[in-house]
């Protein structure tokens, strides 16, 4: 049985695919763009601050990996057109999208459902699953010229048992899965498109200090120790499984 967590992936594992990752300026978003451009993909940098996308950018030019693509995009206020734009540039530069990760999303507030702010609440849940949704819209034609591509979502064990106080984040993870199976489904038969998600677990990210002020962040793992699951997803290893919820760490 097919398991991301078991994966040694090839030192040009992704060469030829170009592969699109949302939140890339920092945490997991960043430590993947970064091991998949170091495994030979061309990377397209998604996030809203153009300046650490360029640092980003520049990390990957200095490495020697293929050149990346930068698209600034603020998933919190942006329009149709502004996702039409990136869908747009990229079928310009590369005619297709071979892989697409959602990594980026907000946490919210640790708050009962009784005392959860209104439009904390919409915001959490645009930015996590609306946006997500609208971006995979708009990018499905260029995943559809694909030979093989794979979506991936970020999800959270939060989102798969539900836990107390975890409000808008919790809830928009549960979203994230239904999302993902009710596209692996569609797609399944009728594209060469599949569709997964990869819980990274606990990791040593900006959003698990904002949700665990008093942990020793210092004792988890780094977002790099992810990337062989998250490319185990995002290339021909996953090739035909889709509809899928994986763990990138032990339970």
């Amino acid at each position: 049985m097919f398991d991301p967590r078991n994966h040694a992936p090839a030192p040009a594992e992704l060469a030829g695919r170009v592969i699109a990752i949302t939140g890339a300026s920092s945490g997991i978003g960043r430590a993947i763009a970064l091991a998949c451009a170091a495994h030979q993909a061309q990377v397209v940098l998604i996030g809203r601050n153009a300046a650490r996308l360029e640092a980003v950018h520049t990390e990957i030019a200095a490495s020697g990996a293929p050149e990346a693509t930068i698209a600034v995009l603020d998933l919190e206020k942006a329009l149709a057109r502004d996702y039409d734009a990136v869908a747009d540039a990229v079928l310009e530069r590369y005619g297709r999208l071979d892989g697409l990760l959602h990594n980026a999303g907000l946490l919210g507030t640790l708050t009962p459902i009784e005392h959860y702010d209104v439009p904390t609440w919409c915001r959490v849940l645009h930015v996590n699953v609306t946006a997500a949704f609208a971006l995979t819209q708009a990018l499905l034609p260029a995943l559809k010229k694909s030979a093989d591509a794979s979506v991936v979502f970020t999800a959270s064990a939060v989102g798969r048992r539900g836990r107390a106080y975890w409000g808008a984040y919790a809830v928009a993870k549960f979203a994230v899965e239904g999302l993902s199976q009710v596209l692996a489904q569609e797609l399944e038969g009728i594209s060469h498109v599949r569709v997964n998600t990869l819980n990274p677990g606990r990791t040593r990210t900006a959003m698990r200090r904002q949700a665990y002020p008093a942990e020793d962040i210092d004792t988890l793992p780094l977002p790099a120790a992810h990337a062989s699951a998250y490319i185990a997803l995002l290339g021909p290893a996953s090739a035909g499984v889709t509809g899928q919820a994986f763990d990138a760490q032990p339970s």
